[in-house]
């Protein structure tokens, strides 16, 4: 518990002073006079002043704020920033009376930052520490459905089978294999240890075929070890933990984590009853996986499969990077993280996801708690995806939030004057209200968890 706590305590107070920090220091850069720089809501626990900035750490550990001259809000949202600022105000130096794009920058500064920060830790843990690689070059499964033709030979493959060289190459890990097929010419020589004569196979010549045949074709053998239970998930809510090791599905002796994989894809809304290994003892556990829709066309898994929540404890290398490769490999993982974050807002909005998968600070705890006791590495990872998260959800179109804030810029913008102070003051009250619902669905989300 103190491990956890203490991992919430840092993601959120990196990431909340990362953001507010990239509003602070655009304002000043601007000439816009900041009259607080507060981490959290309400009244302060600790202050103090320097020039003409206050500086605040409040009680309310749910956010924070940059009180710019000019945005003083009053009622609601003023009683939650804590009130008005002791320091004199200076009316040119306020936030309207900046051009429309310095004020645009504030707005957005503290999103970028919090994707720049994501993109340094992506990128300085693959030329730091390195990024993963599977440590086997072993088989497990071969799913012989997707084998393009031509690559038929694969299919004498048998798990536990280790391939050690592909056209004469060796190859020391499962991301070695896939690049050196990804790569080959027309025919591919594959040799098994073991095997006197090797595996001879004649490559897709599109990509997307090639891409299929590493990715679904031949499976690499890893234990099935839990990793990660995301709370509220059905894995969680069965009572799976981190490091349990699954060795049996419905009485079915499970062999390897695609054995797990393909009974849980395949019972989507059924329950299965596993039989798991924890602390050295065997304990009963029962998941209902819930039904997921498959949108990669390129996947072998069923249209609708069933998905519990829970990811694989793998056996890992860590393989460092020159910094152009790290740097190229940062900004597509920060790119495709943006995605994943705007898929499930999508999907919320449309109603595709259900609302009681909304966490709050409980969740968030948990996940960070897991995260931190498998590694460093994984944690600074929660702590990227997380504040992209933040930032793709301040962007929202909703007033308090700076997405709400860059819509009256933009509403500016088109009306050539902006809107009355009246009417942004209400607009950002019923922001507040909105923001305060979504505060309160997320708690309770996590206070039911506990009980479902």
């Amino acid at each position: 518990m103190p491990l956890t706590i203490l991992s919430l305590v840092i993601v959120l107070g990196v990431l909340i002073s990362v953001h507010e920090f990239g509003h602070f220091i655009v304002a000043k850069a601007v000439g816009i006079q900041v009259l607080r720089f507060s981490l959290g809501f309400g009244r302060p626990l600790i202050s103090w002043r320097r020039g003409e900035t206050e500086y605040w750490i409040s009680w309310i550990p749910l956010g924070g704020y940059v009180k710019m001259a000019g945005l003083e809000e009053e009622g609601m949202v003023g009683e939650l920033e804590g009130g008005k600022a002791d320091v004199p105000i200076d009316p040119a130096r306020a936030f309207d009376q900046k051009p429309l794009l310095a004020r645009m920058a504030v707005i957005l500064a503290g999103v970028t930052m919090n994707v720049v920060l994501a993109f340094l830790i992506y990128t300085g843990l693959a030329a730091i520490s390195g990024v993963p690689v599977r440590a086997t070059t072993q088989v497990d499964t071969v799913l012989t459905s997707t084998l393009p033709p031509g690559t038929e030979g694969l299919a004498g493959l048998h798990r536990g089978d280790r391939i050690i060289r592909v056209n004469g190459d060796t190859v020391k890990s499962w991301d070695d294999l896939q690049a050196r097929l990804l790569k080959s010419g027309p025919e591919a020589r594959i040799e098994v240890a073991g095997r006197s004569e090797p595996i001879i196979v004649h490559m897709p010549s599109d990509t997307a075929g090639r891409v299929r045949l590493v990715g679904w074709g031949i499976l690499p053998f890893a234990p099935a070890r839990i990793g990660l239970v995301y709370p509220g998930e059905p894995g969680a809510r069965g009572g799976l933990r981190p490091g349990d090791v699954v060795i049996r599905a419905d009485g079915d002796t499970v062999r390897s984590w695609n054995d797990l994989l393909f009974k849980l894809w395949s019972s989507a809304g059924k329950p299965v009853h596993l039989t798991v290994l924890r602390n050295a003892a065997l304990v009963e556990v029962t998941v209902t996986p819930r039904a997921q829709t498959e949108e990669d066309s390129t996947s072998a898994r069923p249209r609708t499969y069933g998905f519990i929540g829970a990811e694989g404890d793998f056996p890992e290398i860590k393989q460092r990077l020159p910094v152009p490769t790290a740097v190229r490999v940062g900004a597509l993982q920060t790119v495709r993280q943006i995605g994943l974050v705007l898929g499930s807002v999508k999907r919320l909005v449309l109603g595709q996801a259900s609302m009681k998968d909304v966490g709050g600070p409980i969740m968030i705890a948990q996940v960070s708690g897991q995260a931190v006791r498998l590694g460093i590495d994984r944690f600074l990872m929660f702590m990227a995806f997380f504040s992209i998260s933040l930032a793709v959800l301040n962007l929202l179109p909703i007033p308090v939030l700076d997405g709400g804030h860059a819509m009256f810029l933009i509403a500016e913008g088109i009306r050539r004057k902006p809107l009355s102070p009246q009417l942004r003051m209400r607009l950002t009250q019923v922001g507040m209200l909105i923001v305060l619902a979504i505060m309160v669905l997320a708690l309770s989300n996590d206070v039911l968890r506990f009980f479902r």
